[in-house]
């Protein structure tokens, strides 16, 4: 999130400034790509009553003393049936993980069909946890996601996939590859808000 200016030897702050604000709108659209890559989920307690997120939508978690180990959506609940009220969150995140791995597939796919007439392909899309990113892709264009992701809407998920299926168009954020995803999907901006403001 930082800016570095790079100007030859003896050039004046005059000139330095006035190249920063021809670049600003370029700047801060920059800026805006990397902040919404940047989870800010905020710390639960996994106990019963709490709201958690799948899919965009929230539910309330009701968690049950049980023998049998699961976790299911039940309305507007999202249950949890443990031997120990301890083992809710691994259970959780387990089945948030379990989700993640099937319905990133399914969304990915179309999208990597629509991204063929660029003759560009992922080599795989795998899920890690990453502190301060929703998704990245390897030089060898393997795409990495956020298992967090599962918790926000389809539409926040296509965003993520599309802008690292752009990375395999365009390697860095040049002005080419800002333009890219606006060709791809056109509401992208509502999704990146959308994702910021909900797992804020």
């Amino acid at each position: 999130m930082e800016i570095l200016v790079s100007a030859p030897a003896g050039t004046s702050m005059e000139k330095v400034k006035e190249k920063i604000k021809k670049k600003a709108p370029w700047i801060i659209k920059q800026q805006s790509f990397f902040l919404s890559f940047q989870p800010k989920t905020p710390q639960r307690k996994f106990i019963s009553g709490e709201t958690h997120l799948y899919l965009g939508r929230q539910y309330r978690l009701q968690v049950k003393l049980g023998i049998t180990k699961s976790v299911k959506l039940k309305g507007q609940f999202i249950e949890v049936v443990c031997p120990d009220k301890a083992r809710a969150k691994e259970l959780l995140w387990d089945w948030y993980l379990q989700h993640a791995h099937t319905k990133f597939s399914t969304i990915a796919e179309p999208l990597i069909n629509q991204f063929k007439k660029h003759k560009v392909a992922p080599s795989s899309i795998v899920l890690r946890e990453m502190p301060t990113r929703w998704g990245s892709c390897t030089p060898k264009g393997k795409i990495i996601l956020n298992p967090e992701l599962i918790k926000a809407p389809k539409g926040c998920i296509e965003y993520v996939i599309i802008h690292e299926l752009c990375h395999l168009v365009h390697h860095d954020h040049t002005q080419k590859f800002l333009d890219l995803p606006t060709r791809e999907m056109r509401d992208w901006e509502k999704w990146k808000m959308k994702l910021e403001k909900l797992l804020a």
